[in-house]
């Protein structure tokens, strides 16, 4: 099949974690600040820059930009609005990354209205102070986020129900759509990343009594909130393919778990003979909406990154040769980032950092750079960026010439 438009401008994307969740017992958290990524903008982008990466996922943090009363307080974004001009990378904007403003039930009248008058309030923002294109993310994982604020009882609003994590979900949804429509309003050509993670969900192999469970939550639940904001369910709160826009799957080893009762779920060894191929999950998501994807995260762990992003761009040409219309990978985090609950460094990033006297060196993971960059030579993208990154936009018909001439096989080996 020909090869679609280009969307991003390089094939190869990036992020930084800003998470802003209320976190059990800890209080309001901001992953910003916990990685000192405001202090050391200019150094974060450039190294995308340097490495060749246009385009990077960015928070816009809900909870500390929203005043309250239609009062916005954007300082905690222009210091990376003037890097990403600087460097010439574009933003993802994360409008919500699992958090919400102090005091907000996001069950009562007031927060839908609310986020959409944020979502307006942030493309009126930063889309005259950064060229076009415009893209943006209202809700970050919104079947993630309502598992872990509306079962498991991790992030607020502390539900830990079934029940509560379905109502939890539709709302977040219904805030997203509206956001959507608020940001148009604005923006009429902006782009909408719409991410949520790829799972595959198994029953023990001694509870044959769970595979339907397991199985619903595979091919059913992992994609009840996309088909919301496509508007293949509940019609009612406005989805529509356009609202969907871009599907972003993300795709992590833990993502192929073993099914617990009462959650969250087991991860499987590595050599558990259930996994199932990234190129499957592709092609099933691919096939139910039809949309532009981009793989929306993923990284492998210490020092397996590399082989990591090996194995995903092998699975993602697979998926490309079978033609899926997929625009990019997104490698993230730039940066390390600790772990949620014990705070320990997870080294999943491009870049470890390091504690030095009172501040988090970056220090360039060189065996995962080193293969971003075998990839890039290969599939005849920039490895630096120039001064005009748009000048010159990603040619799909090099990923699809490159997945034709590899032959990639999909295969289940996530070693």
């Amino acid at each position: 099949m020909p090869a679609a438009e280009s969307i991003f401008p390089t094939f190869f994307l990036s992020g930084f974690e800003c998470s802003t969740f209320e976190w059990m017992d800890v209080g309001r958290r901001n992953l910003v600040a916990e990685t000192r990524h405001l202090e050391h903008a200019q150094e974060d982008y450039a190294f995308l820059r340097h490495l060749g990466i246009g385009v990077a996922r960015e928070g816009a943090p809900w909870p500390f930009v929203d005043r309250g009363g239609g009062r916005y307080d954007f300082s905690s974004i222009d210091p990376l609005i003037e890097a990403m001009h600087a460097q010439h990378v574009l933003p993802i904007w994360d409008l919500c990354h699992y958090g919400y403003p102090d005091g907000l039930d996001p069950f009562g009248p007031d927060f839908v209205p609310r986020f959409a008058a944020y979502a307006r309030a942030v493309a009126e923002h930063v889309t005259p102070r950064l060229p076009a294109p415009h893209f943006f993310t209202p809700i970050n994982e919104i079947t993630f986020f309502a598992f872990c604020g509306g079962e498991w009882g991790w992030t607020a609003p502390w539900g830990k129900t079934r029940e509560r994590r379905f109502d939890f979900r539709r709302r977040l949804c219904e805030a997203d759509i509206a956001a959507v429509k608020a940001i148009r309003e604005i923006c009429p050509d902006a782009r909408m990343v719409h991410i949520d993670p790829l799972v595959n969900v198994v029953a023990p192999r001694d509870r044959p009594d769970q595979r339907e469970a397991a199985w619903k939550e595979t091919w059913d639940d992992t994609f009840v909130a996309w088909d919301m904001l496509a508007g293949k369910r509940n019609p009612e709160l406005g989805g529509s393919p356009e609202i969907l826009d871009i599907v972003g799957v993300n795709c992590y080893s833990f993502g192929q778990m073993e099914y617990r009762e009462h959650g969250p779920h087991a991860a499987l060894p590595r050599d558990d003979d259930r996994i199932l191929p990234l190129c499957t999950l592709l092609k099933f998501a691919y096939e139910r909406y039809r949309r532009p994807m981009i793989v929306g995260e993923t990284s492998g762990l210490e020092a397996g990154r590399h082989w990591w992003l090996r194995d995903v761009i092998q699975e993602a040409l697979a998926a490309v040769d079978m033609g899926i219309d997929l625009h990019g990978v997104c490698l993230f985090p730039a940066v390390d980032m600790p772990d949620w609950r014990t705070g320990v460094w997870v080294h999943n990033g491009l870049a470890d950092l390091i504690e030095d006297r009172g501040d988090l060196r970056r220090v360039p993971v060189e065996a995962y750079c080193e293969e971003l960059r075998r990839w890039q030579k290969r599939l005849n993208r920039v490895t630096r960026l120039d001064k005009d990154p748009l000048s010159d936009p990603v040619d799909l018909d090099d990923i699809v010439r490159a997945a034709s001439e590899l032959k990639m096989r999909s295969d289940a080996n996530w070693n």
